[in-house]
């Protein structure tokens, strides 16, 4: 729990990450003063490759909805449609999930190295919900690859082309949100 502070009715940090702030959080073992990786120039390395497998991730989320599209227009069991399901799997286990992963994990640590990036920052919250919904759509698709690998799935090519557009309005949102941070 925070306690009140008495400056413009600001709350301070709770024990715990009053303590990560003070550099007792995650050190390099050996390294003189507890000198955190996550500090300095290193979070700014963590930034970096969160931002690159975010634009991988997203290039995933913005092709699998097209290419079920174009495959709804191949005809069950012909030569183009086992050619969509095979680019549907690669591009999904090549490129849309690794980055899922890596895309989170350098989130996460991005999050341990800065905890304070909590307090009061509601922007940041609003990201993290509308990430939250891009992974779970992220699942669907997931879910919809396996489908189609067997015929199934979703058969409609203007529904396709519809959910499309919901990882672009979760990008312009969440873009806005991180550099403009309106609340």
């Amino acid at each position: 729990p925070r306690a009140p502070d008495a400056r413009a009715g600001r709350h301070r940090p709770g024990p715990r990450l009053a303590r990560l702030r003070r550099g007792g959080g995650l050190s390099l073992p050996g390294r003189a003063g507890g000198m955190s990786w996550l500090e300095g120039e290193g979070f700014l390395w963590l930034k970096a490759g969160h931002v690159i497998f975010v634009i991988f991730w997203m290039a995933g989320l913005f092709m699998l909805p097209r290419y079920f599209a174009y495959h709804c227009e191949a005809a069950i069991g012909s030569a183009e449609s086992e050619g969509w399901k095979l680019r549907e799997a690669r591009l999904l286990r090549i490129i849309a999930n690794p980055a899922l992963v890596l895309a989170w994990s350098f989130a996460l640590l991005m999050l341990i190295a800065r905890p304070e990036y909590f307090d009061g920052q509601y922007w940041l919250h609003a990201k993290l919900t509308l990430v939250v919904g891009l992974s779970g759509f992220h699942g669907f698709l997931a879910g919809q690859v396996r489908k189609f690998r067997t015929d199934g799935g979703l058969r409609n090519g203007r529904a396709w082309r519809f959910l499309n557009e919901i990882p672009s309005f979760a990008a312009i949102a969440i873009v806005i949100l991180v550099v403009v941070k309106p609340f």
